[in-house]
Formats: C-alpha cells, structure tokens, sequence
C-alpha cells in the first residue's frame, strides 16, 4: 500500500516487481523466511503477484482521488488497491492452486481483512505524514 501511495503508480510498481525477483531467486523475504521458484506455485502466489497490480491500482487510484485530501485519499485508494484488486488475485490463485471453489477461497482469507483495513489506515496516516514533512514530495 505504501509503495503504491508514496512512490506513485509506476515508481511503486517497478519496486514491487524488484521485490518478487528478489523472491524468485531465493532471498527469504516473504512471511516465515520463505523464497524461491516455489513460492509461485504455492496457494498465496495470486496474492505474490497480485502485489503488483494492487501497487499500480493503489497510486492511480491516489492520483485521481487527491484532490478530495491525502488522508481520505490515501485510505480510498489502499482499500481499493491493497484489499479489493489484490484480494480477487489471491483468491483467484488459491482457488486455482488448491482447486477450491471460489466462494470457498474467499471464505478462507476472509479473516485476513480487518488486519487489512488497519493497515489501509496506518498506510494512509504515514503517507498524510511524509508528505506533509516533505511538500515538495512528487510522485
């Protein structure tokens, strides 16, 4: 969600792509130390790849809406990017993965938005933060 918010749609983008490079070729940098050519045949790899498209959702989405003020901005734009795009990756995937039923795979990661929404909030504040101690910050 930062990525996306502070370093804008293409910057935030490129940087996620780096970061699942760095993943495919084996630095443990994912949850629980994992990494490698493995991880994007796992039930999570729509959630891995669908970092990138929410990044480029959430600083578009951020582009458009910042004239309505970075904090509401900001939240509107993680929500959509970094809980409502990356979620339909990461069901997509886990239910192609595990072949479960869609409906099925949604229930499963259901539990997972609430942390989700607070982090969308926590992005918004640290982006409202940063760029109100650097007004020159463009994206």
């Amino acid at each position: 969600m930062l990525a996306g918010l502070v370093l804008g749609p293409w910057r935030g983008t490129l940087a996620v792509l780096l970061l699942i490079v760095v993943v495919a070729l084996g630095a443990p940098v994912l949850a629980g130390g994992r990494g490698g050519l493995g991880v994007f045949v796992g039930p999570t790899v729509g959630f891995l790849l669908g970092w990138a498209l929410a990044t480029l959702v959430i600083g578009w989405a951020y582009r458009v809406m910042a004239e309505r003020g970075v904090f509401l901005a900001g939240l509107l734009a993680s929500v959509l990017g970094g809980i409502v795009v990356l979620y339909v990756c990461g069901i997509i995937g886990l239910s192609l993965v595990t072949q479960m039923p869609l409906v099925q795979a949604a229930g499963v990661v259901l539990i997972f938005i609430p942390g989700d929404i607070v982090k969308a909030v926590l992005a918004a504040l640290l982006n409202r933060e940063i760029r109100r101690a650097r007004p020159d910050f463009a994206d």
